[in-house]
Protein backbone atom coordinates (compact mmCIF):
# COMPACT_ATOMS: atom_id res chain seq x y z
CA UNK A 1 0.00 0.00 0.00
CA UNK A 2 1.42 3.25 -1.28
CA UNK A 3 0.72 6.54 1.68
CA UNK A 4 1.77 10.27 0.80
CA UNK A 5 3.31 10.49 4.76
CA UNK A 6 4.36 14.51 4.62
CA UNK A 7 5.07 14.92 0.82
CA UNK A 8 6.69 11.64 0.50
CA UNK A 9 4.78 8.79 -0.81
CA UNK A 10 6.24 5.46 1.08
CA UNK A 11 5.33 1.77 -0.06
CA UNK A 12 3.55 0.22 3.59
CA UNK A 13 3.78 -3.35 3.46
CA UNK A 14 1.46 -3.79 6.38
CA UNK A 15 -1.90 -5.43 6.83
CA UNK A 16 -4.60 -2.94 5.40
CA UNK A 17 -6.47 -2.83 8.95
CA UNK A 18 -3.39 -1.71 10.96
CA UNK A 19 -4.02 1.45 12.41
CA UNK A 20 -2.24 4.63 10.78
CA UNK A 21 -0.73 5.65 14.16
CA UNK A 22 1.33 2.17 13.64
CA UNK A 23 2.59 2.86 10.35
CA UNK A 24 3.91 6.16 10.67
CA UNK A 25 5.32 5.18 14.10
CA UNK A 26 6.73 1.53 13.62
CA UNK A 27 7.09 1.33 9.54
CA UNK A 28 7.95 4.80 8.26
CA UNK A 29 10.05 5.21 11.74
CA UNK A 30 8.50 8.92 12.27
CA UNK A 31 7.89 8.94 16.25
CA UNK A 32 6.54 12.40 16.63
CA UNK A 33 3.41 11.08 16.71
CA UNK A 34 2.37 9.52 20.33
CA UNK A 35 0.41 6.90 21.42
CA UNK A 36 -1.97 7.91 24.18
CA UNK A 37 -5.13 6.13 25.05
CA UNK A 38 -5.32 3.79 21.27
CA UNK A 39 -9.27 4.95 21.37
CA UNK A 40 -9.49 8.33 20.04
CA UNK A 41 -10.21 9.46 23.64
CA UNK A 42 -6.58 11.85 24.16
CA UNK A 43 -5.49 13.65 20.89
CA UNK A 44 -1.62 12.43 21.38
CA UNK A 45 -1.67 11.10 17.55
CA UNK A 46 -3.46 13.43 15.90
CA UNK A 47 -2.79 14.08 12.54
CA UNK A 48 -3.55 16.05 9.41
CA UNK A 49 -5.09 14.02 6.60
CA UNK A 50 -5.66 16.27 3.71
CA UNK A 51 -5.25 19.07 6.31
CA UNK A 52 -8.29 17.86 8.47
CA UNK A 53 -7.24 16.62 12.04
CA UNK A 54 -8.03 12.87 12.80
CA UNK A 55 -7.28 10.51 15.10
CA UNK A 56 -4.34 8.17 13.97
CA UNK A 57 -4.81 5.37 16.39
CA UNK A 58 -8.15 4.35 15.25
CA UNK A 59 -7.55 4.93 11.74
CA UNK A 60 -7.08 1.99 9.12
CA UNK A 61 -4.30 2.47 6.87
CA UNK A 62 -6.90 1.48 4.16
CA UNK A 63 -8.39 4.48 4.77
CA UNK A 64 -6.20 7.27 4.14
CA UNK A 65 -4.52 5.58 0.87
CA UNK A 66 -4.58 8.29 -1.70
CA UNK A 67 -5.17 10.99 0.60
CA UNK A 68 -2.22 13.57 2.25
CA UNK A 69 -0.69 12.25 5.39
CA UNK A 70 1.30 15.00 7.47
CA UNK A 71 2.65 14.40 11.11
CA UNK A 72 4.22 16.43 13.06
CA UNK A 73 7.56 16.20 11.69
CA UNK A 74 5.78 17.64 8.43
CA UNK A 75 3.50 20.32 9.47
CA UNK A 76 4.73 23.88 7.88
CA UNK A 77 3.78 26.62 6.65
CA UNK A 78 2.34 30.25 7.91
CA UNK A 79 -0.23 28.78 10.69
CA UNK A 80 1.73 25.95 11.70
CA UNK A 81 5.06 28.28 12.23
CA UNK A 82 2.98 30.87 14.11
CA UNK A 83 1.47 27.89 16.49
CA UNK A 84 5.10 26.82 17.20
CA UNK A 85 6.60 30.41 17.92
CA UNK A 86 3.45 30.92 20.11
CA UNK A 87 3.94 27.68 22.16
CA UNK A 88 8.22 28.39 22.66
CA UNK A 89 7.20 32.06 23.21
CA UNK A 90 4.75 31.09 25.99
CA UNK A 91 6.66 28.25 27.03
CA UNK A 92 3.55 26.17 26.86
CA UNK A 93 4.18 22.43 26.87
CA UNK A 94 4.99 20.83 30.70
CA UNK A 95 5.72 17.98 30.25
CA UNK A 96 5.50 17.76 26.37
CA UNK A 97 4.02 14.17 25.70
CA UNK A 98 0.73 15.59 24.32
CA UNK A 99 2.35 18.34 22.19
CA UNK A 100 2.36 17.25 18.61
CA UNK A 101 -1.02 16.41 19.34
CA UNK A 102 -2.11 19.99 20.53
CA UNK A 103 0.13 21.93 17.84
CA UNK A 104 -1.84 19.53 15.13
CA UNK A 105 -5.28 20.04 16.47
CA UNK A 106 -3.95 23.70 17.37
CA UNK A 107 -3.03 24.39 13.47
CA UNK A 108 -6.03 22.41 11.88
CA UNK A 109 -8.54 24.88 14.18
CA UNK A 110 -6.36 28.01 12.89
CA UNK A 111 -6.72 27.44 9.35
CA UNK A 112 -10.19 27.09 9.81
CA UNK A 113 -11.43 29.82 11.89
CA UNK A 114 -8.13 32.30 12.03
CA UNK A 115 -9.72 33.96 14.75
CA UNK A 116 -11.24 31.79 17.34
CA UNK A 117 -13.16 32.78 20.74
CA UNK A 118 -12.23 30.60 23.90
CA UNK A 119 -15.62 28.65 23.25
CA UNK A 120 -14.12 27.87 19.58
CA UNK A 121 -11.00 26.60 20.84
CA UNK A 122 -12.37 25.32 23.59
CA UNK A 123 -14.92 23.18 21.29
CA UNK A 124 -11.80 22.52 19.24
CA UNK A 125 -9.12 21.28 21.55
CA UNK A 126 -11.52 19.08 23.83
CA UNK A 127 -10.71 15.93 22.57
CA UNK A 128 -6.99 16.84 23.07
CA UNK A 129 -5.63 15.99 26.63
CA UNK A 130 -2.96 17.24 28.85
CA UNK A 131 -2.01 15.43 32.13
CA UNK A 132 -0.21 18.33 33.04
CA UNK A 133 -3.02 20.45 32.71
CA UNK A 134 -1.55 23.27 30.58
CA UNK A 135 -4.65 24.05 28.88
CA UNK A 136 -4.80 27.96 29.83
CA UNK A 137 -1.15 28.25 28.78
CA UNK A 138 -2.59 26.29 25.31
CA UNK A 139 -5.66 28.45 24.72
CA UNK A 140 -3.43 31.50 25.01
CA UNK A 141 -0.99 29.70 22.94
CA UNK A 142 -3.79 29.68 20.13
CA UNK A 143 -4.86 33.26 20.96
CA UNK A 144 -0.66 34.29 20.32
CA UNK A 145 -0.87 32.48 16.95
CA UNK A 146 -3.73 33.80 16.06
CA UNK A 147 -2.48 37.27 16.44
CA UNK A 148 0.68 36.42 14.77
CA UNK A 149 -1.43 35.56 11.83
CA UNK A 150 -2.81 38.78 11.60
Amino acid sequence: MKLDINGQVREVDADPDMPLLWAIRDVVGLTGTKFGCGMAQCGACTVHQDGVAIRSCITPISDVEGTKITTIEGVNGKVAEAVQAAWTQLDVPQCGYCQSGQVMAATALLTDNPKPTDADIDAAMSGNLCRCATYHRIRAGIHEAAKMLG
